[in-house]
């Protein structure tokens, strides 16, 4: 509340009479309150955020090997994480094709791998019939090289979570005929 002090005035020593000063005090008590009664309200009613970790699906652990017929080349298109965010990748061909040097490209991350995805999923699903549980052909082989960072794997399953593909592999040994594909893509 505020309250009004009267001090001083009437007949001094002097003779003279002084009209009385007036000084104005503004006590701040209840703005106080109100001050910790908002940042208590504000602390209990906002939700801290939490970490989020991305899901990751992977194969039960069985001790019975199950027998898998192995991939063609042509329902594959194979991701190669390279340094300077850059991703070789090859659609629908072997490394070892003699075809496979002139058909290898070269992207980036985001917008352009995630175009590339969508194009090769759609060639591929298109010419192929759709699994027993419903799944396309298409199949995507990540494999990372010595080179590549951390960041890029992450950012490779964020954009299979993005396309939607449901069929990836995450292969981190290259065969000879990739590393000969590769030549000096592969060193440090």
């Amino acid at each position: 509340m505020a309250e009004i002090v009267e001090s001083g005035g009437g007949k001094g020593d002097g003779g003279k009479v002084r009209g009385k000063k007036m000084s104005t005090r503004v006590d701040m008590t209840p703005m106080v309150d109100l001050g910790f009664l908002l940042i208590t309200f504000f602390m209990l009613a906002t939700t801290m955020s939490k970490p989020t970790s991305m899901t990751l699906n992977v194969p039960d652990k069985t001790e019975e090997q199950v027998k898998t017929e192995p991939l063609k080349a042509s329902k594959v298109l194979t991701l190669f994480l390279g340094k300077n965010d850059d991703v070789f990748y090859l659609d629908g061909i072997a490394a070892d094709d003699p075809k496979a040097e002139e058909s290898m490209k070269t992207t980036r991350f985001g917008p352009d791998l995630r175009s590339v995805i969508f194009e090769s999923a759609k060639r591929i699903n298109a010419a192929n019939e759709k699994d027993d549980k419903g799944y396309g052909a298409f199949v995507v082989v990540i494999k990372p090289l010595v080179v590549s960072t951390y960041k890029n794997m992450v950012d490779v399953l964020d954009e299979m979570a993005i396309t939607k593909s449901k069929k990836y592999a995450l292969v981190d040994e290259l065969t000879d005929s990739e590393k000969k594909l590769l030549g000096d893509k592969v060193k440090p």
